[in-house]
């Protein structure tokens, strides 16, 4: 495996940065994850774009333009002879101090790894997943705003923890105000007589890629979207309920805190999403 730091490729066991990179030390940088199928690297200047969004909003300024970012990420696919990838972009402030100051950093690093990912068995596309609601609050966007995808993802992790401690593969997380906001690595949709519904931006969610092909769809499909505010109440009461997210996909869920969602089996709509979704993704992106 080839990995690009700033540039050069290096082997995987010689890929190293700094212990002094901040990055390493404080969990400062952003990154994206990102899928390439069949060759096609899928909504790849979506992915750039949100992080540019990212890194700005952190004060980070990413050294090289947009554009031959997109091509150092293609350059990356093809150095390791990969169609069917998962791609993880990571720019960390640099190297700086041991203290917090950020402004004391060197230039920042720019590290792309091309490898592959099997999030979830096959079988929980075919019959869906079982999830929990979990104590771990999401983020405050006054604190550290869901909508920057950082290298600071303890938040996330502690969820995760306890959704393993429950014996699930993904958890609920709410927000301060009790609303639900999205999983550990994914967002969360529901259907209810007919019209699907995932919580708005405001309320502690990364904006997806993938949420966001999944609404555009539903549109073409002639299916009512609404990103509304909503409670345990409304998974528990919904008539199919489905996670989203670039590793992820589209993935069903038929439990949730021990209660049957819907029929018990993947959803008409939700197979619809699924099915639509696969199309998708060979189509609409960058070619390597």
């Amino acid at each position: 495996m080839k990995i690009y730091i700033n540039g050069r490729f290096y082997p995987k066991e010689k890929a190293v940065i700094s212990v002094y990179d901040h990055g390493l030390l404080y969990g400062d940088g952003v990154f994206e994850g990102i899928r390439a199928y069949a060759g096609n690297i899928f909504k790849l200047r979506e992915h750039i774009d949100r992080l540019y969004e990212s890194a700005r909003t952190i004060m980070l300024k990413i050294p090289i333009a947009k554009e031959r970012l997109v091509q150092e990420v293609i350059k990356t696919v093809r150095a390791n002879r990969l169609k069917d990838a998962y791609i993880r972009l990571v720019v960390t402030r640099g190297i700086g101090t041991l203290g917090l100051n950020p402004f004391k950093c060197g230039k920042p690093q720019i590290i792309i790894i091309a490898d592959k990912i099997v999030l979830y068995p096959r079988e929980f596309y075919e019959e869906g997943l079982a999830v929990v609601t979990v104590p771990t609050q999401r983020n405050l966007a006054e604190a550290v705003s869901p909508r920057v995808k950082s290298l600071n993802y303890l938040n996330n992790i502690f969820a995760r923890i306890e959704a393993n401690n429950a014996g699930v593969h993904e958890a609920i997380m709410l927000n301060s105000q009790g609303y639900v906001a999205e999983c550990t690595g994914d967002n969360i949709f529901i259907v209810k007589k007919g019209v699907l519904k995932t919580p708005p931006l405001y309320v502690g969610v990364l904006e997806g890629i993938t949420r966001d092909e999944i609404i555009a769809i539903a549109k073409r499909l002639g299916v009512e979207v609404q990103e509304t505010v909503f409670t345990r109440h409304d998974v528990f009461n919904a008539d199919e309920c489905f996670l989203t997210g670039t590793a992820a996909e589209v993935i069903p869920v038929v439990r949730v805190d021990g209660r049957v969602v819907g029929t018990g089996k993947p959803g008409k709509l939700t197979r619809r999403f699924m099915a639509a979704f696969h199309q998708i993704v060979r189509t609409v992106g960058v070619q390597v």
